[in-house]
């Protein structure tokens, strides 16, 4: 870690450090990982839309709402490109992508319910809609349809994988609920919760590439370094981005992690580093959800004073350099050079 923080951004309420700033004319860094998965993602797509039917007509309308709202299907892409990178060339991929992504759609239901969310990706969740009933019972018939894709795939290997990550998830989940409105939250046990909940998914996402291609188990454990570095950075970012982004930007009201009392790193930093009279802030709007319309703006203030947000966002620089370390043994290629620009996609959302 740098020993100053890089000068501040106060328009955005963010760091400017590394990487740069594209222009608006300069296509995102997202767009080459996107053209070279394009065919396989839209089998991926086809696929996933078939494993919705059902008869109970409440299953493709709730689970087609979630799956149809914008999300960029960063995890499956992951598992569609791993594959390329280590040269394979058959079909398997498709249908753990497709796993990985109703996985993941799985875990947004039960989150949106447990944080009570009534917007993601600027359109009103599931559960919002449809109530939490149904949105926890669709969910569960989602896991299902990630474990037949498993079974399907007839490798145990994937399936300890997928398996193993599903656990993980729901751990993260459980521990989530403990620290939750808990400003005490130390930044070791936070950094757990992320890593179960998010970055794990992205470590198995990319480690399925190696086991498909029957790679040896180094490439497939620095694949699932790649993955997990990736997704604490891109866990981060979010941290970072609630406080400072655009409604457009984030995919959800600005603050939603404060006024749900949610204890991030940039709140976990600030508390520590804070005065009496700041910790009593924090104390009085996360832990006992006194909040005013001005406290949003205190709370942003006091994580700048702090350095907390600049922190935070190098901390993700670093996972990000960490991610970008882990593929140094693979050899050049298009594959290579899109995981690459990931991780400058997942760290530029911050601008």
């Amino acid at each position: 870690m740098p020993e100053a923080a890089p000068p501040f951004n106060r328009e955005i309420g963010l760091t400017v450090a590394r990487p740069q700033r594209s222009r608006p004319d300069q296509p995102s860094k997202l767009a080459p990982l996107q053209a070279l998965v394009a065919a396989d993602l839209d089998q991926v797509n086809q696929l996933i839309l078939a494993r919705l039917d059902s008869p109970v007509s409440l299953i493709p309308q709730l689970a087609g709402h979630l799956v149809a709202s914008g999300g960029k299907r960063v995890r499956p892409m992951l598992t569609l490109a791993a594959a390329r990178l280590c040269g394979y060339a058959g079909r398997r991929q498709l249908g753990l992508a497709a796993a990985v992504e109703f996985i993941h759609t799985a875990t947004l239901l039960h989150d949106d319910v447990v944080d009570e969310s009534s917007l993601r990706r600027g359109s009103a969740t599931a559960n919002a809609i449809w109530g939490n009933k149904s949105s926890v019972l669709v969910g569960d018939f989602l896991f299902a349809r990630a474990f037949q894709l498993m079974v399907e795939d007839q490798s145990l290997e994937v399936l300890r994988i997928l398996s193993d990550a599903a656990a993980v998830i729901a751990e993260g989940e459980v521990a989530q609920l403990l620290t939750a409105n808990d400003t005490e939250t130390t930044e070791s046990a936070y950094m757990a919760v992320i890593k179960a909940k998010t970055a794990t998914l992205f470590a198995a996402a990319a480690e399925l590439g190696a086991v498909v291609a029957d790679r040896p188990a180094a490439e497939a454990a620095a694949l699932r370094c790649y993955g997990e570095a990736l997704g604490i950075a891109f866990q981060l970012i979010d941290d970072v981005l609630d406080y400072s982004a655009r409604e457009v930007v984030l995919g959800k009201s600005v603050g939603d992690d404060f006024r749900d009392g949610k204890i991030t790193l940039p709140v976990v930093l600030a508390f520590a580093r804070g005065n009496d009279e700041e910790r009593r802030f924090w104390q009085r709007t996360l832990e006992r959800s006194e909040q005013s319309e001005a406290d949003l703006p205190r709370a942003i203030e006091l994580l700048e004073r702090r350095d907390a947000l600049a922190e935070s966002f190098q901390r993700a620089c670093a996972y990000g350099d960490t991610a970008r370390a882990a593929l140094a043994g693979f050899a050049d290629n298009p594959a290579k050079a899109a995981l690459l620009d990931l991780v400058d996609f997942c760290v530029e959302r911050a601008y």
